[in-house]
Formats: C-alpha cells, structure tokens, sequence
C-alpha cells in the first residue's frame, strides 16, 4: 500500500530562488522514489493581495509539474478563506491531511496545520541558528513526533549550542541522485556558488551579537582569486543600489552575475551548477561559528553533478572529509592550496565528488530513514 506524505514548503515568497526550490524538491523527488504518494504542501498568508497569490500558485504548480509532482494543497493561515480561484487545481487541505499518512515538516508550520496530521516529523535545515531563535524565543516549533536536524551536533554532549527542548536526531540533507547525473563542465567555466549577498541578519550566541550574510563570510577571502590560477565566480542576488559592491568584487578578481535569469528557475539553477567546474563557498558565520558540521544542500548539487566543492569548515564531521571530492577550508591559505588541488587531478576529484554524494547523500536512503524512523 502507498504511503501519503504532505511535504510542508515555504516556496510561494520565493520562487524567483532556483536553489532554494531544490532544498524541498530532493526530498519530494525521494519520497516519489521510494514508491510514496506526495502532497506538495504551502501555508498562504493572507495579506497579499489575492491576484498575486493567485499567480505564486500557478508557477508553483507550473514548476513542480515539470518533475512529475502534481498535487498541491493549500493550508490559510489565520484561518482566512481561499478564494476560488487561488484553490482551483488544489487538493482540499482537510482531506488532504486526513488521508496523509506523515506531515514531513520542511516549513515550520503552525499548530493549528500540525495538529491535523496523525503523524509528523520536523526536519531542521537551520541547524544551530534554529535553536538559538527556539531559546530566545524568536520562533516556536509545534509538537512533533518526530525532530530532525541535518546538523551533526545539535543536541549532542558538548555542543556549542543549546537543543531547545527537543529530542533531535541527525539526518544528512539529500540530494535525488537520478535527476542530478555526471555533467561534464562547459568550456572556459569557473569554481562557482549561487548566494544571496548582504542582508540585515543578525544573530546572537554565546560569543556575542554578530552580522549573519554571506558578504559577512567572504570578507576576510576577497583577495583569494589573485592566488590561485582558476577562475572564481560569484552569482548573487544584488539589490539595485549595490553596484559598488560588484565593483568591489571585480577589481578584486572575482567574476560576478546576478542570479536574475541564471539561477532564478530551479531548471536554470541545476544548469548554472552543471556547467560549472566546482564550487567554491564560504559559510554564513553562524554555520562556522556554532560547528554544527552544517553542509549546504546546493553543495550536494555540485558533487552529485560530479563537481568537486572548495567549502569552508563548519566543525569536525563523522562522515564528511575534509579534503577529497569536497575539500574544507579554514583560512585563505587552505582555501588556495585546495582550490589548486582539486584542479590538479581533476578527473579523480570529480568521481570522488559524485562517490561522496552516492555514498552519504542519496535522497532514497536518507528518506527511508526519515521514514523508519517515523511510521515504525
């Protein structure tokens, strides 16, 4: 008999981000693998006006069909009503919770849409940052059965930070491995990453109150393109009055894109990282600093495509190496040495990129964990 699993997003504010899109559609494709039924599932905020809603919904359901993903339910908060036209095509929230046999929770969710499935699981992909905002009282997860984290450390003895008064199991991200194959890089092509760039995120641990973007974390590397010999690229999302931070960047060496048109739709994304020759990506300070041994699900993307990741350290892993396939920085010397290494023995480090993603990351495997785990 097919299990139901109502897979609870937060893609409709964001759709214009093709990476994010992939954080929720590895797991759903998995689910889809393993034999499951899946329920895309969205909260709808109702202080947006209703033809924008409309329209959020239909490219959500546009983009999902492309990979066989049909069934979208809709859950309004506050208890709103949808409108015809925002439901139509829509699987009714109440049967859709009522014949579901597991909520897997990627979207926080509030009680009032937890409280409806018969079984749920939390899956935590803010590992660290998650349970500092839980402590301080920032943001409140509902009951669960079941709390997963892809973060190593969290809730361990000895870790940096708190649990938040919950059980955590550690589960790795995942990546659908059949719909990322091998891709050989394009010509002329660069060590590369998709970010956001400067944001008014800030976070508060144990160290003290400190900046959370990514411009954050590339600062103290900004001189890294005039040490190695292969190119370094960045595609970010710029705000319009940030021109002189792509200035900055440029004359530093740093080739720079804006994700509009590259990495804005989750097909243009995987094509932006298959062409690439690797990655290469510094962590938000949180992930560095609270040594979670956090990974990035877009670095997943680059070595199921077979590309070899130049990533910054996040804290000492049980299956992660730090170099081979995917090497760990700590500073700009390493970050130098690595970079040169893995283009030295190209070849070798592309299959080793893909064995690790093979190995530890397989979207079936990780999910029929989470289900074991759940519906046992």
């Amino acid at each position: 008999m097919s299990i139901t699993v109502c897979l609870s997003a937060r893609m409709l504010r964001h759709l214009e981000h093709g990476g994010l899109f992939w954080v929720y559609l590895n797991w759903a494709l998995g689910l889809r693998a393993l034999g499951c039924h899946v329920v895309w599932l969205e909260e709808i905020v109702p202080d947006r006006p209703t033809h924008e809603v409309q329209t959020s919904v239909a490219t959500l359901k546009s983009h999902l069909e492309r990979y066989g993903l049909e069934c979208v339910s809709l859950f309004p908060l506050n208890g709103a009503q949808l409108p015809p036209s925002v439901a139509e095509g829509c699987l009714d929230f109440e049967e859709a919770a009522a014949e579901a046999d597991l909520l897997l929770n990627m979207g926080y969710g509030v009680p009032e849409l937890v409280k409806r499935f018969r079984r749920s699981a939390f899956l935590d992909i803010d590992p660290g940052m998650l349970q500092i905002w839980m402590t301080e009282g920032s943001i409140s997860i509902p009951p669960h059965d079941v709390y997963f984290t892809i973060g190593e450390t969290v809730g361990q003895p000895g870790a940096r930070i708190p649990d938040g008064g919950l059980r955590w199991q550690h589960i790795p991200p995942c990546i659908a491995l059949e719909w990322w194959p091998p891709h050989p890089a394009a010509e002329e092509a660069s060590f590369t990453t998709v970010s956001q760039w400067s944001t008014n995120k800030w976070i508060e641990d144990a160290d003290g109150l400190y900046k959370n973007d990514k411009r954050s974390s590339f600062m103290p590397f900004l001189d890294l393109p005039r040490y190695v010999g292969q190119p370094l690229e960045l595609t970010l999302s710029l705000a319009a009055d940030e021109e002189d931070e792509r200035s900055m960047l440029q004359e530093r060496g740093w080739r720079v894109r804006h994700t509009h048109g590259v990495a804005s739709t989750p097909w243009g994304y995987q094509r932006y990282v298959q062409d690439s020759l690797g990655e290469f990506s510094c962590a938000k300070p949180a992930y560095v600093r609270l040594e979670t041994a956090w990974i990035s699900d877009r670095t997943l993307c680059y070595l199921a495509s077979g590309k070899p990741a130049v990533v910054q350290y996040t804290g000492s892993s049980h299956f992660l190496p730090d170099f081979g396939g995917l090497f760990r920085f700590r500073n700009v010397e390493e970050a130098a040495c690595y970079l040169e290494l893995a283009i030295a023995d190209y070849e070798l480090q592309c299959s080793l990129a893909r064995a690790l993603a093979e190995e530890h990351f397989d979207a079936q495997r990780v999910v029929g964990r989470v289900l074991e785990q759940t519906l046992a």
